[in-house]
């Protein structure tokens, strides 16, 4: 590796997939209100709001980072037109499911290399998923049997683990789903000669 990475997320899955792919970095999560930075994007729709998230992390990472290549990511949810945010509790993450049940969402996942103030690379990956009709009762069970880390995810499932139950379709790759889309990322830095390729 010819650059320092910088891997702008506290993000523990961001983490494992960049080290299981083999790659050196270090983790210096993003100091951004992204709720406020959301907030100035009215106007953009969910693919453009995680990209914009995403620039914004390793914005304020790679000022801290001199010459490193910061890696930012961001991941929003939508359906039909609105955009959800991760949920505040348990009660919001039971509604959230429930939302969802029946239904297809996207999750958009954004990932961006930023070098001191120049952006290198922007890329956004979409995955269509489809909920199963949900039982209130099952969804009020798996809840329960999963617990609060789901208030990580801004679909209240973690489809890496017993969230798959959840699903009854699913168009796209893993990593899109789990939230960041790994393979053009590893394009980029063997064309950025960051890494070996």
């Amino acid at each position: 590796m010819t650059q320092r990475l910088v891997l702008a997320s506290a993000s523990p899955f961001r983490k494992t997939m960049l080290e299981n792919a083999g790659l050196r970095f270090k983790v210096e999560p993003a100091e951004i209100d992204e709720r406020a930075v959301e907030g100035a994007l009215t106007d953009l729709d969910a693919e453009s709001v995680a990209s914009v998230l995403a620039e914004a992390k390793a914005q304020d990472v790679a000022a801290r980072n001199p010459g490193s290549i910061v890696i930012g990511s961001d991941q929003t949810l939508s359906i039909d037109d609105t955009l959800l945010h991760k949920p505040k509790d348990m009660d919001e993450a039971r509604r959230r499911l429930l939302t969802l049940s029946g239904r297809t969402h996207a999750l958009n996942s954004a990932v961006v290399l930023v070098r001191d103030d120049e952006t290198l690379w922007r890329h956004v990956s979409v995955a269509h998923l489809t909920m199963r009709k949900l039982d209130p009762g099952f969804v009020g069970r798996h809840l329960a049997s999963v617990g609060d880390k789901v208030l990580s995810s801004v679909g209240a499932y973690q489809y890496e683990g017993e969230g798959i139950q959840l699903f009854e379709r699913i168009e796209g790759d893993y990593f899109t789903i789990v939230g960041m889309p790994m393979l053009p990322l590893l394009e980029k830095l063997r064309d950025l000669a960051v890494i070996d390729g």
